[in-house]
This record gives structure tokens, C-alpha cells and sequence, in this order.
């Protein structure tokens, strides 16, 4: 139903309205009736539709609508009827339209009275890109309402948070415009107001948004003055109203709308817009809203992007003795097509460990697509590296930590090598079409403050709904160290790898009854700050408590896959175990008692799960291996696993410059990803 609005009518005057072009005028014929009228008669000039509506009193018959074609007809005064009006077009003049409702008595045909009403039909329109085509739809209803799904509608907003002016030292969304280029970054919001210029030089028009909504966007509006174009922030940042200035003739005013915050705990990323007709009243008495016309946008959420979409750029640290490892990247990078950033020692000040310090992902809207990288709140070396080298046109920054300055986390949660993402699945019926986020946390019971600051924004985000997994038992406590994704040929899209214990010591006990049970690790590995000494295969399985504390191990990575099985709709082939081994890593305390010791876990050889993925290209820690007829057999095992699925196994010696750090080959890289051909506004969460 139209939106309506009740005029009282009068036999003693005449009445001047304003009708909106979209909308009813209710017609109160029978409070206008003089005492004694038992009927009467209603006529109106050729550009008024009028509407009757016949209410039958019954529980069982809907209201009956039909249009009044006979204006010759008289209608008894009786309460279950009811008049409405509307227009087809905008007047070109004051009062153009005319109704009139004679009353009459008993069966005279003289009427007794009769109420004249003077109608002046105006359009106004709010007006967004709520078919998310791309370009802005006019007049279209339902535009106050924001639905999911390819049948959905509703308007999106992108979070301007690039810096398109390379001068600037802060992001774009400063209420203040920074170059015309920002405005691509901007959804348009169209404001059409058509009808005799003294209706819109008597009546106020305004655009409102709610205070609560005051910090979530920005508008401005552009304007041309002497040849000059300008621009003025209209609403945002504390203004909550604008009162539109519109010159006489002027159909369309355009404005341009960014979004200032994410989707977050306390904002659901719906934005409330208003433009409304006021009625000037008598001095002293605020005016009065005549017509309201609401529209709704969405803030597009942060999307995270897994190894299976296209790499674009390839990061990596150059920190003192690291040449060889950034070569053998950089060739990888080469292979697959990427473009190759290196992090200069005097930026990373020896911090080598780029993926804790950012995450990469994109945002989304019909218009526009850029990538936004998201900042960790470690607050380490690299701090200052995304937004001083990362941020800038058409790429976007975020960042999520306590608001006091000098803040160093302590909890190595924080950092993004515990933030993985997983290829889009389906799970018992409900698709993920943008994959799920895969979350390391600690056991139950132990809560962290920043930590939910970030659990709090990924969520909030809803596209990606995250999955938590159990990371406690490990020393640094990264999804990374023990679960990767690898694209794969099939119809699944991906396999998921899991470090696997139990893989490696049935590879070794299969390698000894061959009678390779001498084989050992090269010498050349010998430790140096951490890491066990080579041994054969035979000493690795006769280590009785290297096997209990790798059964300890695979009981907390079953326990993950567990949850990863349930909760991506994985089956058994869906799954690679990845030999590896572990071995616990004592924190000794500052009073140490030898009966007290916290162990945790970490890789006994270079995690290959820990790798980097570019297409087909794999880079993977080489592990050094015990070494039979010439090969190491951890590698030619992950070869026979891996290379069938069309994937090219590159093994990168990153042992003295990243595993004796506690770290390998993805957490000493990080890659830029292109986003979901999938649009995240089609899914419904």
C-alpha cells in the first residue's frame, strides 16, 4: 500500500494541500459532512485518480478498492466507505488539480454544502542503487528495507578508507574531501524534487540521519559556483541535518555517501537515511512533516580471501641473512604470475614475521572494489609498515586495538598468523560461499581483551561466519602451524592439510621395515639455537617419550579436525595428513621448580604444513628429512600427496633464518589475493 495522508476537508473554506507524487490522499468526507447530509457527490478535474474503499464488516472479506470513474453518482454517508486520491505526475503550476464533494440531503438535488479541496502534486524521491546494478534506481519501493540474497535489494556503502591524496597522512574518511577520486569510492544517493518552485520555496526540505548513525557515514554534496566545483560535508561526524538548497528548476541533487566504520559489535552496518517535506507553522512552532521518504544502506563487510583465489602480490621481509630465502620467494612469486614487494630492513627493523603483522582482504559494492588490509594489534617492529606502505589509492586499511597509545599486545593470538580463512563449502545444506574464518583461541576460560576486540569484528562481519579452533597446546599458538588449504581440480575446488604425527611415524615404521632404519636427518642441520640433532629413524622411533608427546599432539589436532570437519561439511578424502612431528617447548618461570614445568608444542623439523600457496605453486619448508637413496622421504611423501592433485611441491630452506625463530615459510610471507567472483550481497548468511 502506498503511504497515505488523511486531508480533512471543509465546506467553510477552501482547502490548499500538497500531494506527493507515490502516494494517497485520504479524503475525510465524513468529517466534513454538515448535520442532516445523508449523501453525497464527489468530483475532481481530469488529473485526479479517485479510489473507493468499501469495508464489508466481515471477518471473512478483505476490503474491496475500486477506482470512481462516474462522478455523477451520489454515495450514501456511510462509514464503511471510504475516499483516497492520488496523481500520475507532478503539477506544473499551484492548485492545478481540483476535487470537489458536494453534500446532499434526503433526495434533494440541490447540495446542501459543499467542501472544495486545491491539490498541488510535487515528486520526492530518495533514491540509491538498491538494485545493486551499479547505477542509481529511481522511484522504486521497498528501498526503506535491506534483503539478502540474488532476489534481495537494497543500497551499499564501501568504508572509504584508502587514501587516494598520497599527501594526506590519514585515510580518506576525515569529513573532508580529499581528491575527485574519492567520490568513486562513494555511493550516490540521488535526491529528485520536482513541482512549481513556490511548494519547494514555502516548504522545507531536509535530509536527516539518526545521531546514533552520525559517526557510521559521511555525505557531501558537490556543486558548481562561477565554473569552480565545490564540495561541503553535509551530514556525518556529529551533523545530523541538512536543509536541501534547491534552485528554482532543479530536478536532482546528487550527493555522495562513505561509509566511516565497519560492521562491529555495536553496528549491525545498516545506515538510516531520511528526506522529509516540513510545513511551516506559526512562529514559535517547529514545523511539521508533511511526507518522510526513508531509504537504507549497508555497510559492505571485510572479506578475507583463501589460498584458492588467484595470488596478485607476493610479501616478503629482507632481514639480516635472509637473501637466499627472499630469492627463492621471489622465483616462486615469478612462477606464478605475482608481483614480488620486499620490506626493507629499515622498515621491519629485523622483524621478520609479516603475516602476524597484517591480513589481507577486500570490500565490495556494485560500484567499486578495492582491497583493504587488515592490521594486527601485535604492535611489534612492522607496526607502522601497513599503513605507512600499504595503505593508499584504491587500497584500504583497518585496524582493530585498545585506543590508548604505545599498546603492545602480549598474547601472540593477536597476531594474523592465527587468522586463516577457509575455500567457500557447503554444510549441511547452508552454503559459505565466501568460505568460513578460521580463529586460533585459547582453552576455555582464558579470555583476552584485545583478542575479543578482533573476535568481535570478524564476526560482526557475518559473510564469513568464523569457526574457533583449540590452539593453547602450541608454543606460538597459530591455525598455521597445523591446518592449510591447497586448491584442488575437482568439483570439491580444495583440500584441507592438517599436520599429522601419526602420518609421520607410519611413514618412518614402513621406511625402517624397507630396511632404511640408518637413515638419518643431514648433518648439516646441526642445532644452532634450537631444533633436535639429526638422528636416524630408528633412534626418532625408539624416542618413547617423543612418541607420547606427539600422541598428546595428534589428540589436540584430532580434536580440531573434529570441529573443521563439522563445521566446513568435510569428508575423509577432503582431507591430507602432512607428516610432522612435534616436541614440547619448556617455559621455564623466573622461580623455576623442577617439579613445575609448562610445556608446549612446536615443529620437531620445518612445519610443511606452514607454506605458502600461489595456484599451483606451493612453497614448502623443507624439512631436512632422513635422507634415503639420495632424496629426503618427507619430501618425495609429500610429493606422492600432493603433485597428483596437479600441484607443483617447491621445498625452501627457511631452517636458520624462520624455524629456529619458531616460525616458516607463511609466517615469514603474506599474499595479496583477488576477491570472490561470488557477490557477498547474494548470499544469505
Amino acid at each position: 500500500m502506498a503511504d497515505q495522508r488523511c486531508i480533512k476537508l471543509s465546506t467553510e473554506k477552501v482547502i490548499s494541500t500538497v500531494h506527493i507524487l507515490g502516494t494517497e490522499l485520504c479524503l475525510d468526507i465524513h468529517g466534513a459532512a454538515p448535520r442532516g447530509a445523508t449523501s453525497f457527490e464527489i468530483w475532481a478535474t481530469p488529473g485526479m485518480n479517485i479510489y473507493k474503499t468499501e469495508d464489508l464488516m466481515t471477518k471473512s472479506t478483505k476490503p474491496t478498492k475500486s477506482k470512481v470513474s462516474d462522478y455523477n453518482s451520489k454515495w450514501p454517508l456511510d462509514y464503511t466507505m471510504n475516499f483516497s486520491a492520488t496523481m500520475d505526475a507532478p503539477s506544473d503550476q499551484v492548485d492545478n488539480e481540483k476535487i470537489r464533494v458536494s453534500y446532499y440531503q434526503g433526495n434533494g438535488k440541490i447540495p446542501m454544502a459543499k467542501a472544495i479541496l486545491h491539490i498541488t502534486c510535487i515528486e520526492i524521491s530518495l533514491d540509491a542503487d538498491i538494485n545493486r546494478s551499479g547505477t542509481v534506481t529511481k522511484g522504486r519501493k521497498q528501498k526503506d528495507q535491506w534483503k539478502w540474497g540474488s532476489d534481495g535489494k537494497g543500497a551499499i556503502l564501501l568504508v572509504n578508507c584508502d587514501r587516494d591524496n598520497c599527501t594526506a597522512k590519514e585515510e580518506d574518511n576525515k569529513d573532508k574531501l580529499t581528491s575527485l577520486q574519492d567520490l568513486e569510492d562513494m555511493s550516490r544517493m540521488i535526491l529528485t524534487t520536482q513541482g512549481p518552485n513556490e511548494v519547494f520555496a514555502k516548504y522545507q526540505l531536509t535530509l536527516r540521519i539518526s545521531k546514533a548513525d552520525s559517526d557510521k557515514v559521511g555525505v557531501f554534496y558537490i556543486y558548481d559556483k562561477k565554473g569552480q566545483r565545490y564540495s561541503q560535508h553535509i551530514l556525518g561526524s556529529g551533523k545530523i541535518s541538512y536543509h536541501v538548497k534547491r534552485i528554482p528548476g532543479q530536478v536532482e541533487s546528487v550527493f555522495y555517501v562513505e561509509g566511516l566504520q565497519f560492521p562491529d559489535i555495536d553496528f549491525s552496518g545498516l545506515v538510516t537515511f531520511q528526506a522529509s517535506l516540513l510545513e511551516p507553522t506559526k512562529k514559535g512552532v517547529p514545523e511539521t512533516s508533511i511526507f518522510r521518504d526513508t531509504l537504507i544502506f549497508r555497510v559492505a563487510p571485510w572479506i578475507m580471501t583463501p589460498n584458492t583465489l588467484q595470488p596478485v602480490s607476493v610479501y616478503v621481509c629482507s632481514v639480516y641473512g635472509n637473501d637466499d630465502f627472499v630469492e627463492h620467494i621471489r622465483k616462486l612469486a615469478t612462477k606464478a604470475g605475482c608481483k614480488f614487494i620486499i620490506c626493507p630492513k629499515e622498515e621491519n627493523l629485523n622483524d621478520r614475521w609479516i603475516q602476524d603483522e597484517m591480513e589481507f582482504g577486500y570490500i565490495q559494492a556494485p560500484h567499486k572494489t578495492f582491497p583493504v588490509v587488515f592490521d594486527s594489534p601485535r604492535n611489534r617492529e612492522l607496526n607502522y609498515f601497513p599503513f605507512k606502505e600499504v595503505l593508499g589509492p584504491d587500497f584500504g586499511y583497518v585496524k582493530r586495538e585498545p585506543s590508548f597509545e604505545g599498546y603492545i599486545s602480549s598474547s601472540s593470538l593477536d597476531s594474523f598468523g592465527n587468522l586463516e580463512v577457509s575455500p567457500p563449502v557447503n554444510v549441511k545444506g547452508k552454503e559459505y560461499p565466501l568460505g568460513r574464518i578460521l580463529i586460533g583461541s585459547l582453552s576455555p576460560g582464558f579470555q583476552e581483551s584485545i583478542s575479543k576486540l578482533v573476535k568481535d569484528f570478524l564476526y560482526s562481519q557475518v559473510v564469513q561466519s568464523p569457526i574457533e579452533l583449540y590452539t593453547d597446546w602450541l608454543t606460538v599458538g597459530h591455525v598455521d602451524e597445523f591446518v592449510s588449504f591447497v586448491p584442488a581440480p575437482d568439483w570439491k575446488g580444495f583440500r584441507m592439510l592438517l599436520a599429522s604425527p601419526t602420518a609421520c611415524f607410519n611413514l618412518l615404521e614402513e621406511k625402517k621395515k624397507e630396511g632404511h632404519g640408518k637413515a638419518r636427518r643431514p648433518e648439516g642441520i646441526k642445532v644452532q639455537i634450537r631444533g633436535p640433532q639429526p638422528r636416524s629413524i630408528s633412534e626418532i622411533l625408539a624416542d618413547r617419550f617423543l612418541r607420547e608427546w606427539n600422541e598428546y599432539c595428534q589428540k589436540c589436532i584430532n580434536w580440531n579436525r573434529d570441529i573443521l570437519q563439522e563445521h566446513l561439511g568435510l569428508a575423509e578424502e577432503d582431507i591430507i595428513e602432512i607428516p610432522q612431528l612435534f616436541h614440547p617447548y619448556f617455559k621455564l618461570p623466573k622461580n623455576f621448580v623442577p617439579q613445575v614445568i609448562n610445556a608446549s608444542a612446536e615443529a620437531y623439523f620445518p612445519d610443511m604444513v606452514n607454506m605458502i600457496v600461489l595456484g599451483k605453486h606451493l612453497g614448502i619448508p623443507k624439512p631436512f628429512g632422513p635422507v634415503i637413496d639420495g632424496q629426503c622421504c618427507l619430501e618425495k611423501e609429500v610429493r606422492r600427496l600432493l603433485e597428483p592433485l596437479g600441484l607443483s611441491c617447491n621445498f625452501i630452506d627457511d631452517y636458520g633464518t624462520y624455524f629456529i625463530a619458531h616460525g616458516d615459510v607463511h609466517c615469514g610471507t603474506n599474499v595479496r589475493r583477488k576477491p570472490f567472483s561470488f557477490k557477498w550481497w547474494n548470499m544469505k548468511p
